[in-house]
């Protein structure tokens, strides 16, 4: 049978298999996970179906998951990550179906989605949880038998497999899944992979902060220093790129509606402010909430000219891109990834400031069309940081098999165990050992006897 697949150019593949071996080569907790798997082959027989960022990092995870025995098919999480010579490389060289084309439209999106789907997955895996949202317009039925569970899903052509679980890679698909849960309208199990510590805590800060600077330099050729940057809130990811940022020598300003985040902010040393009084400082500004209309029309337009604006949240809501378009005067791709919007100035700045007391219009510049930057604009975190990641990714798929019959329809967190196994064998890729508690230190840690 001829493997289906929905690809940009097959002729790319040899490019994208010397860039995949590059990363694998750089991901060594992953490679030992992909050896066991060789071996114990956990997913002989079963589907899995991936919506994620088609990169070498993923790619390494796809063959990952095809060396434990699965049937594996990869669709894109956002239509700008897409690297078309990984996905010509992962349909060439190794015969992994891909449905993704970089600057794929909304309907082609939702038709590799469902093209995913069309193997009948067991297992999915999801970065924004567009996959399992898909998912959810089948009917599922979960038989309880006793103390377990038997997820089966039935789609629109009456075809009906079992169904084990799906795994969330990112911090706004956990928040999805959990309103779902919340609502109780989740009908299947679901790991919150991004809950892991060796995910958000390492990914999230140093991924997220490094490759976001990346995406901006690459689209603009910026000198960061000297320049105020305003990060919009100050979760794992704002962390990382408010530390990044200021390393380089950027003035950082940090925008947030939690009190205790803003107050972590102030000590780590930055000024903390609402939007509104931000934007007449700001230089450059960039979302990383996980949340909507973070920078709206009206923020727009009382930003400096000049001003340039970035998203490093999952989807491209967090600025208001349609209104944004709607008031234009005009715009022009100025640069790749970067567009050039002019807007009429506020009456209230042309009274206050002289230099644009001769001008009507101010220029607004928005990189990756308000997409994720650091995929967009650049190839998304260093190898080394999704190497923990995806393992984690690779381990969820192992659980839920492990744990068949025995989850509920909830968002559950892996287990600590997997998490500080997978700290412990990076660690050991990096040659660095730490100590080990005594077995007088545990009796004290686990006794209330000794005191002063």
């Amino acid at each position: 049978m001829t493997m289906q697949y929905d690809i940009k150019n097959i002729k790319l593949a040899d490019r994208g298999k010397k860039k995949i071996e590059w990363a694998t080569s750089r991901m060594p907790v992953l490679n030992s996970i992909k050896e066991r798997f060789k071996k114990e082959k956990p997913f002989k027989g079963l589907t899995i179906a991936a919506c994620l960022h088609v990169t070498t990092e993923t790619a390494n995870l796809m063959a990952t998951l095809k060396s434990g025995g699965a049937k594996v098919v990869l669709s894109a999480s956002n239509p700008l990550s897409t690297q078309d010579d990984t996905a010509a490389a992962l349909v060439q060289h190794y015969k992994i179906p891909v449905f993704a084309i970089h600057g794929e439209d909304s309907k082609t999106y939702y038709r590799h989605l469902t093209a995913a789907l069309d193997i009948q997955p067991n297992i999915t895996m999801d970065d924004g949880a567009d996959l399992i949202n898909e998912l959810h317009k089948f009917e599922i039925q979960n038989s309880k038998l006793q103390t377990n569970s038997k997820f089966q899903i039935l789609n629109s052509k009456n075809e009906s497999w079992e169904f084990l679980g799906s795994s969330e890679e990112t911090t706004t698909g956990v928040i999805r899944l959990r309103a779902m849960e919340k609502h109780r309208v989740l009908k299947v199990p679901v790991l919150a992979v991004n809950d892991s510590d060796t995910k958000h805590f390492f990914d999230n800060r140093y991924g997220t902060g490094q490759s976001t600077i990346d995406g901006i330099i690459r689209a603009t050729n910026i000198l960061i220093a000297g320049k105020t940057f305003v990060v919009a809130g100050y979760g794992w990811c704002g962390r990382g790129l408010a530390a990044r940022s200021k390393g380089m020598g950027a003035h950082v300003i940090v925008t947030e509606i939690d009190p205790v985040r803003a107050l972590e902010a102030v000590m780590d040393g930055y000024q903390v402010m609402p939007m509104k009084k931000a934007l007449r400082h700001g230089d450059v500004f960039v979302t990383v909430t996980g949340d909507k209309s973070v920078i709206t029309v009206d923020h727009l337009q009382h930003m400096k000219d000049g001003a340039i604006i970035a998203n490093s949240g999952h989807f491209d809501v967090e600025i208001e891109m349609k209104e944004l378009e709607r008031i234009a005067k005009s715009k022009r791709e100025i640069r790749e990834n970067v567009v050039e919007y002019q807007i009429r100035n506020q009456k209230s700045e042309i009274r206050n400031n002289p230099k644009i007391q001769n001008s009507k219009f101010k220029k607004i510049y928005v990189l990756g069309e308000g997409r994720l930057v650091n995929l967009a604009a650049a190839e998304g975190h260093p190898s080394e940081v999704m190497d923990m990641s995806f393992a984690n990714q690779a381990l969820a798929a192992e659980w839920f098999v492990k744990q068949k019959g025995t989850v509920k329809p909830k968002v559950y967190r892996l287990p600590q165990k997997i998490d500080r196994n997978v700290a412990g064998l990076k660690l050991k890729a990096m040659g660095i050992t730490i100590d080990r508690l005594s077995k007088e230190q545990k009796k004290y840690l686990n006794s209330w006897k000794e005191g002063t």
